[in-house]
Order: structure tokens, then sequence, then C-alpha cells
């Protein structure tokens, strides 16, 4: 058991007979009243998304998981598949228990965390940043760079990402995975 003074981002906790996982919390001390931990969290069977608030010192059951790096093999329209990189042995997770399942290209290595009660995987978290490359976008018009104006351009993945009007066809940019926002253009 833990209390709610060890919460953090990424921790996994067992609440309403589901396992959750802490993507943002935020420790407040009102002036006048008990302080509190206001938490979002999200479920890592159906990838809901709950907002809850615990008291101070609230006792929380708290999952032991494990980290390990996979390496993404393909999707089966269904399924997602990843291979151990230690062991060579594979697994396939469902597209709930992805955050950013559209930014993900084959051979791309990912950490997969699992509970080592049950050897289950839980979810699998993105690095910080991908580098794709644009397969489709308008062609930028020449003197509108002064502004902070975007269009949509569509990457190898197929995912959709907002980018600068300098960006064409071809080029690589660099993609924030936690918020699917564009961050630089990446010259090789």
């Amino acid at each position: 058991m833990a209390s709610t003074s060890d919460i953090r981002n990424g921790l996994c906790i067992r609440y309403n007979h589901d396992i959750y996982k802490i993507i943002e919390f935020l420790h407040v001390k009102p002036g006048k009243g008990p302080a509190f931990v206001r938490t979002k969290m999200k479920s890592v069977t159906s990838g809901k998304v709950l907002d809850n608030t615990f008291s101070a010192g609230h006792k929380i059951d708290d999952v032991r998981v494990e980290t390990h790096k996979f390496q993404y093999l393909y999707n089966d329209g269904e399924f997602y598949h990843f291979m151990n990189e230690a062991d060579y042995t594979q697994i396939r997770l469902l597209e709930a228990a992805l955050d950013r399942p559209d930014l993900m290209k084959e051979g791309e290595v990912v950490t997969v965390l699992i509970n080592t009660e049950d050897n289950m995987p839980l979810s699998v978290e993105m690095p910080a940043s991908v580098i794709l490359e644009v397969t489709a976008t308008e062609p930028g018009v020449k003197g509108n760079t002064a502004t902070n104006a975007t269009k949509p351009a569509t990457v190898e993945t197929g995912a959709e990402v907002n980018v600068p009007l300098f960006i064409n066809e071809g080029d690589k940019i660099k993609i924030e995975t936690d918020k699917g926002t564009y961050k630089e253009r990446v010259k090789e």
C-alpha cells in the first residue's frame, strides 16, 4: 500500500476494480481546509481517462510494474505486435493500451510496462519525440513564413499533424509524441 505522497506520473494503481496509470497530478494545499491530490488517470485496459481527487494521506493500492524494451513489428487491424529485444518473445496489445499508435512506425523501440504479478503487459510508453517523413501536404507559398500559420500534413504512419507553411512533401519532421504536435524540421 502506498499513500498520496507517493503519487507520480507513470505510477500504476488499482482503483475501482481496474488498473489505472497516473498521467497528471497536482498536490494542492489550500489556505483553508485539508490538502488533497488532484489526478488524471488513464485505464490501461480500456484507455478511458478519469479525473479523481484523493484527500491527503489516502491509501492507494499501487501495482508493481517492470519496464522492458520492445520493438514494434506490425499492426494486423485489431492487435499491435511487439518483440522483446532481450529474449525475442512476442506480445500483442489492443489499440487502447497505446497512447499514440498513429505515430508509431515499424521498427520503433518502445517501453512496455508489465505487471509483475501476472506478467501481463499494461501500457506502452513512446519515446518523447519521433522523426517521421511527410508524405502529403499542400505546397508552401513563398512569403507566408512571417506568421505562425500552419497547414495539415500527413506523415508516413498515416497520422495528420499541423506543420508550418514551409514544410514540403519528403521533409522529415520531429513530432512530440505526448501532444502529437510538430516540433522541428530535421535535416539529414
